[in-house]
C-alpha cells in the first residue's frame, strides 16, 4: 500500500520519505518511532540543529552509537 502511495509523490519527496523510513527502520515499537519523531521535530523547530541535538537524535534512532562496525569507525 505504501509503495502505491509513494508512486504518486514527486521524486524528491519520495526519496526523502524513503530516507526517513530507512533511518528509523531499526526502531522496534510505535512508541520509539513517535518519540524520535517528536524529538526531531522539536530539535529542528527553529530550522537549525545543534551538534548536541544531532547526536541525541542519532542516538535515539540507533544510528549514532560510537561503536565500531566491522572494524571500521565510519
Amino acid at each position: 500500500m505504501l509503495d502505491l502511495l509513494l508512486k504518486f509523490l514527486p521524486a524528491d519527496k519520495r526519496a526523502l520519505l524513503k530516507l526517513a523510513m530507512r533511518m528509523v527502520s531499526n526502531l522496534d515499537t510505535a512508541t520509539e518511532r513517535r518519540d524520535v519523531a517528536e524529538y526531531g521535530i522539536a530539535a529542528f523547530k527553529d530550522g537549525y540543529i545543534s551538534i548536541t541535538e544531532w547526536a541525541t537524535l542519532g542516538r535515539k534512532m540507533g544510528i549514532l552509537t560510537g561503536a565500531k562496525r566491522n572494524g571500521n569507525d565510519r
